[in-house]
């Protein structure tokens, strides 16, 4: 079983670029990049709560899970 972050699908939604949301919740865009593409290990909830209110979401809209044979995590931790 692996989490799978839909984080592009979202801001796709909400028309708004990564760039803007990763200075309006106040981390860096590598940090916020690691985090869209699923290579990190863990997200703390200050920095999800932070994206669900710039994004006017839940976390449900940002993960997923997927699970199979071919889901391995990867990662760090952000």
């Amino acid at each position: 079983m692996r989490i799978l972050v839909t984080l592009d699908v979202m801001l796709a939604r909400r028309k708004m670029r990564a760039k803007d949301l990763a200075e309006r919740i106040g981390i860096t865009e590598a940090n916020l990049s690691l985090l869209r593409t699923g290579k990190v290990k863990g997200v703390r909830f200050e920095t999800l709560a932070k994206i669900c209110a710039a994004l006017e979401c839940k976390p449900a809209d940002l993960l997923d899970v997927e699970t199979g044979e071919h889901a391995e995590p990867t990662g760090s931790d952000i």
